[in-house]
């Protein structure tokens, strides 16, 4: 199960993760907490769908929603919603209050609600989300940090979270934090793109995260996806709302990106199994071989 704050975030961190193990057998649930109702257009060349208008909050969901299916169907996985609001991203000094009524600001014992349900629904043995930043401080992604990792804990406590009907308590084995932003690949492929000749589209955002004095977490876990970035490719294009097809997140040729990161990367925040580290699997310690 892959907790993610908007449509999109699945398709831009550990995209290639989901495609490639929904190709070998494995059941795989994106989970969306937000419609993505307040991002901005990010794609000069987007085109509002026929039938539709995105001027709205409800426009602006149901054409999010589209590309969401078509990026779920990209890679492969079964996705879902847990229906909160999108928070937008606060700018300003000082930074204007959240939206009322927005994932942001919603309690967390109600906004984890649904996702224990889910989780006690979908029963899933490996849970990934982002670490406490939020990978970047965006409300909706610290948010979605809290609630995946309250819904992680609490799921298999048969006095939480108690619902008439509700599904059966259910306790994952093994938490991870995403790092698809990590330093040490973008400067890796920064480098890698200089040394060939060509322009990084990396050197502003390693500035920034520097200037910013962004920690750099370890990674304890990678996974070898460069046989489905061609999936990973086809999921982010699938949300044209947001992604620029000419944009940042087509800058590496894919070849220099197979060659000096093949990978996508997780921290192991929690683990109800025996595991040894590094890991190259999610689901090191739970196969039938590693019992």
């Amino acid at each position: 199960m892959a907790v993610h704050a908007h449509p999109d975030d699945e398709s831009s961190k550990g995209a290639a993760t989901t495609a490639r193990y929904a190709a070998e057998g494995v059941e795989v649930l994106v989970v969306t907490c937000t419609g993505g109702e307040r991002g901005d257009v990010l794609n000069p060349s987007f085109q509002v769908p026929d039938g539709h208008e995105f001027d709205t909050i409800e426009g602006r969901r149901a054409v999010r929603r589209l590309e969401m299916a078509a990026a779920a169907e990209a890679l492969g996985v079964r996705q879902t919603w847990l229906g909160f609001v999108d928070s937008g991203l606060p700018e300003g000094d000082p930074l204007p209050p959240l939206p009322e009524g927005s994932f942001g600001l919603v309690p967390l014992d109600e906004a984890a609600a649904p996702l224990v349900e889910l989780v006690r629904e979908f029963r899933p043995h490996v849970m990934t989300t982002y670490d406490p930043s939020g990978g970047y401080p965006h409300p909706d992604h610290i948010k979605c940090h809290e609630v995946a990792f309250e819904a992680y804990h609490a799921a298999g406590d048969a006095s939480r979270y108690v619902v008439d009907g509700g599904a059966e308590p259910w306790q994952p084995l093994k938490l991870y934090y995403n790092h698809g932003f990590s330093m040490a690949r973008m400067r890796a492929v920064h480098e890698a793109m200089q040394g060939a000749g060509l322009e990084s589209p990396f050197g502003d955002w390693i500035e920034s995260r520097a200037a910013r004095e962004i920690p750099e977490r370890e990674a304890t876990t990678h996974i070898a996806v460069a046989d489905y970035f061609p999936q990973r490719d086809a999921a982010l294009v699938a949300h044209a709302s947001q992604i620029d097809p000419d944009g940042f997140f087509f800058g590496v040729p894919r070849d220099l990106e197979a060659d000096v990161w093949p990978t996508e990367e997780y921290e192991l925040a929690d683990s109800r199994v025996p595991t040894s580290l590094p890991e190259d699997d999610l689901f090191a310690g739970l196969r039938e071989g590693d019992r």
